[in-house]
């Protein structure tokens, strides 16, 4: 039984060492592909490169619709965030045994703004 899983182990290993080794892509040649222009030419590294593009223009057509539900719920999260979480922090730091927190917890809060 220990020389066929063995071998069966062999089997696997130069299976996934042969896959593993061809330098060929799956792709068509370099000769066939063809360019395609990026979207934008936005460089984060050239301070002037909002002033000659439209950073508008490279975004997609179609926005994801939840962002604009997302957009409209951040102060309603902030609210909440500042009005039960950050007390609940506050008051669990004083009993620190009885809540289970801990020191990772108290540099956690201490880096909120």
């Amino acid at each position: 039984m220990k020389a066929t899983v063995r071998a069966v182990g062999v089997v696997m290993l130069a299976l996934v060492a042969i896959g593993c080794s061809t330098t060929r892509q799956q792709s068509a040649g370099v000769d066939d592909r063809e360019y395609t222009p990026p979207t934008s030419i936005y460089n984060i590294l050239d301070s002037t490169a909002l002033v000659y593009s439209d950073p508008a223009a490279g975004s997609p057509i179609n926005d994801h619709p939840l962002r604009w539900f997302a957009f409209a719920s951040h102060p309603i999260g902030q609210a909440l965030d500042y009005g039960i979480n950050r007390p609940i922090y506050t008051l669990a730091s004083g009993f620190a045994y009885l809540s289970g927190y801990t020191a990772e917890d108290n540099m956690v809060n201490a880096q909120r703004r």
